[in-house]
């Protein structure tokens, strides 16, 4: 069944907190006994990102995004999902995802529903992303407080989007010696242009493939990277 305009949004939260996303590629080989005079085994960082969903008055599922503040050292002025690195208060992923949207975009917890978890994402920083699912039932009682450290701007796109051909562009890329297709998807609001492309384009195709239930109309060519097995502090590596 796909989700089509005036959808119920309860019918869709129930829908989607049935989905389990496949067991993450990116997890430490809790397998591998520790031994005296052995490597550590590398132990990636952890980050969460939000996708928030919410319907329009015609019943369109839209999504919440921000531009990145350009003063900040990584990343300025892109476009991104609210969200960051997990902290040692947080008590698992969708914490991180609505602490670091409270801090960034000022969105109460209180009003985010959350419904599920999708596969995870490797970050070229070496980040584990874990995108949690979030339906916003009400977006007028949303009062957005942007965080002007962090956050220039926020905006929202149709989630249907990011499995459509219309307004995208691609590249062929290399990293890691895998080759992949890096998505921009293009978008205008008034007399603004955002450009969603890189991890989080590759987050809300998936996000979108998981709600409307079918695949997007282009190939994806996504491809899985191998974390290291051992921290380089502790390994005889170069």
């Amino acid at each position: 069944m796909e989700v089509n305009p005036g959808t119920n949004i309860e019918e869709l939260i129930q829908r989607l907190r049935l989905h389990q996303p496949p067991p993450s590629p990116y997890s430490a080989d809790s397998s591998t006994a520790a031994t005296p005079g052995a490597a550590q085994l590398f132990q990636p960082r952890r980050a969460a990102v939000l996708v928030c969903l919410f319907q329009d008055a015609a019943g369109e599922l839209r999504v919440l995004l921000t531009k990145r503040a350009s003063s900040l050292s990584t990343h300025s002025g892109e476009v991104a999902l609210p969200g960051g690195k997990a902290e040692e208060g947080d008590a698992d992923d969708a914490a991180t995802a609505l602490r670091e949207a409270k801090e960034e975009i000022g969105l109460d917890s209180a009003l985010v529903t959350v419904v599920s978890s999708l596969e995870h994402f490797l970050s070229q920083h070496l980040l584990v992303v874990v995108p949690i699912v979030g339906i916003l039932s009400d977006i007028h009682a949303f009062k957005p407080a942007l965080n002007v450290d962090e956050v220039d701007d926020i905006f929202d796109v149709p989630l249907e989007m990011f499995l459509k051909d219309e307004g995208r562009r691609s590249e062929e890329r290399e990293w890691m010696g895998q080759a992949f297709t890096l998505h921009h998807f293009d978008y205008e609001k008034g007399n603004k242009k955002y450009v969603i492309w890189g991890l989080t384009a590759g987050i809300l195709i998936q996000a979108a493939s998981v709600v409307y239930q079918r695949p997007p109309d282009f190939a994806e060519r996504r491809v899985q990277f191998n974390l290291p097995k051992y921290s380089k502090e502790y390994s005889s590596m170069p």
